[in-house]
């Protein structure tokens, strides 16, 4: 291995272990605890070092939402492809990504409510983002319905699911009820 790459490498898991430090401290303390300096104690190295990764707090969340964005990709294409029936996939759906949004709160903030600079529904969003968003394609394109283009239909199931989770997670809703808002969601909007 020359000089060179193995620079490249120690350079890319400095990046993979500032990312990881700052999802951890994000989700133990919330996204208002994870600043450079902190992060730069954690890692034991400089804040120079981190600028150098990134420029700021903003890149930071940016890098975090992208990472979660190809994990809830996955999860979802798991989950779906463990189901018999359009019905089925688009429950698993909801019930992942609900669960997803629980289990991940800093991460789901990075990717749907913090300002990570990165570009959402124009031709320059970033390939993990793009793949998010088909990954819930390809279930609800199946019950979007007649004469209703799918990539809408999945823009508004999106949005229901995105309320739910952001709605259950500040209390607004009975925890107990979940399971019923979830087929609500599912025999009111997909038709199968």
């Amino acid at each position: 291995m020359s000089v060179q790459e193995r620079k490249q490498r120690e350079r890319a898991e400095r990046e993979r272990l500032i990312v990881a430090t700052a999802r951890e401290l994000a989700e133990q303390q919330g996204w208002d605890a994870v600043t450079t300096r902190r992060l730069a104690e954690r890692i034991e190295y400089s804040q120079p070092v981190l600028y150098s990764h990134f420029r700021g707090k903003r890149e930071i969340i940016g890098a975090v939402a992208l990472q979660g964005a190809t994990e809830l990709a996955a999860a979802v294409r798991t989950a779906t492809s463990a189901t018999d029936g359009p019905r089925e996939r688009v429950a698993a759906l909801a019930r992942t990504y609900l669960g997803f949004a629980a289990r991940n709160p800093a991460v789901y903030d990075a990717l749907f409510q913090l300002d990570g600079g990165l570009a959402y529904a124009r031709e320059d969003t970033p390939e993990p983002l793009k793949d998010a968003f088909a990954a819930l394609l390809e279930s609800l394109a199946e019950v979007a319905g007649d004469g209703v283009h799918p990539g809408l239909f999945t823009e508004v199931f999106w949005a229901s699911l995105h309320g739910l989770a952001t709605l259950t997670r500040a209390g607004r809703l009975l925890p107990e009820d979940a399971a019923q808002r979830v087929e609500l969601l599912v025999d009111r909007l997909a038709v199968v």
